[in-house]
């Protein structure tokens, strides 16, 4: 049997992803055993996922800071006898988890970020083809470590029973339509701009039977939702209401979530709900689009500049953030309808063919 350490620390999005992967790779693969290296806040992604996964937890900032945090988590590694390592992170603590693990003859393989690919696309403005998405290069990675494996993996809650029990504190049934809107981003370059966004949210509220679902963390965005659900009518903030299963369970009940290029768009997608993403500085073709996704559902500003970052980290040099502030609420709200209408002809046929 083998053991498979799978290194990914961060970010939420990027761990998100890696759900499809270990989920497809551990079942075609029953007699071994996957285990993933994260930070405590995203292990919950990899409980219950499969009877042969779990996850080990990080602490970056205290137990393993430093050389000798370094070293603690070293000797936990060794502690637990894995067979392989498959680092789909590489950055300094996985690389040197590799290094160490290959020199006492482990089998390790990591990814390929296609840096220069990336580098090459945000010179070049030139976005077309698509690169390679990051799930494939996680797939790639087993694939290099002798794991080769389809991509048998739907939805989060295949293999689970759904029920609105849990989510009993915030909501007891389902009526009419239900929208998730998750406004915020770690970068501003990826943040719609938030008076708009509010423009958005009170439009959808007015909607008949539409009950709005706001998604975020921290107290500043806490505190913001808070005032736009006090302001206007049919709308639940879900901030520090639910835990992360919880979260994952509610939207899993969402006909449609509008997001920005964020974790929610990466949690909404191991649910199969149809994200409208709204993208600034950075692009979908750069491989971090949310998994089986319809490339019609993001929004983007057509611009010179465009895209000007992978990550959205980089502050936009014309300072008025021209990518997002050229989107309009008129071209979200539509967005929005038409997808909810292709979704309910989806569904429509979906039920005369049962």
């Amino acid at each position: 049997m083998a053991r498979v350490l799978i290194t990914r620390i961060s970010s939420f999005g990027d761990v998100a992803m890696l759900v499809p992967v270990v989920f497809s790779v551990a079942a075609r693969y029953p007699q071994d055993r996957f285990v993933v290296l994260t930070r405590k806040a995203f292990a919950p992604l990899f409980e219950n996922l499969g009877f042969n996964i779990n996850a080990v937890t990080i602490d970056v900032k205290k137990q393993h800071k430093g050389f000798w945090g370094i070293f603690r988590l070293l000797r936990s590694v060794t502690r637990y006898k894995y067979t392989h390592v498959a680092d789909v992170h590489d950055v300094l603590r996985t690389k040197i988890i590799r290094f160490y693990m290959s020199v006492l003859g482990k089998h390790v393989a990591h990814i390929d970020k296609g840096r220069a690919e990336k580098r090459q696309m945000i010179e070049s403005k030139k976005v077309n083809p698509p690169l390679m998405p990051t799930i494939e290069r996680y797939m790639e990675v087993f694939e290099d470590l002798g794991f080769p494996a389809e991509m048998v993996f739907t939805n989060y809650f295949e293999l689970k029973e759904r029920s609105l029990y849990p989510l009993r504190t915030i909501v007891k049934e389902k009526k009419g339509r239900w929208i998730g809107v998750a406004p915020f981003s770690k970068h501003a370059e990826k943040v719609y701009p938030l008076d708009k966004m509010e423009n958005v949210v009170a439009k959808l509220s007015q909607q008949l039977d539409t009950t709005l679902f706001l998604f975020g963390s921290g107290p500043e965005e806490r505190a913001l939702m808070e005032k736009w659900a006090d302001t206007y009518s049919n709308i639940i903030t879900v901030s520090g209401k639910l835990n992360l299963e919880n979260e994952i369970l509610l939207m899993s009940y969402l006909d449609i979530m509008i997001s920005m290029d964020s974790a929610n768009m990466h949690l909404a997608s191991l649910v199969e709900v149809p994200v409208v993403s709204i993208w600034g500085a950075t692009h979908p073709n750069l491989g971090f689009y949310g998994f089986g996704q319809d490339p019609d559902n993001a929004i983007q500003a057509d611009i010179e500049c465009n895209p000007c970052s992978v990550f959205g980290e980089i502050p936009c040099y014309r300072k008025d953030i021209a990518c997002l502030n050229s989107i309009t609420e008129e071209m979200i709200l539509k967005k929005v309808d038409r997808v909810l209408y292709k979704k309910k002809h989806i569904d429509q046929t979906d039920e005369v063919e049962q």
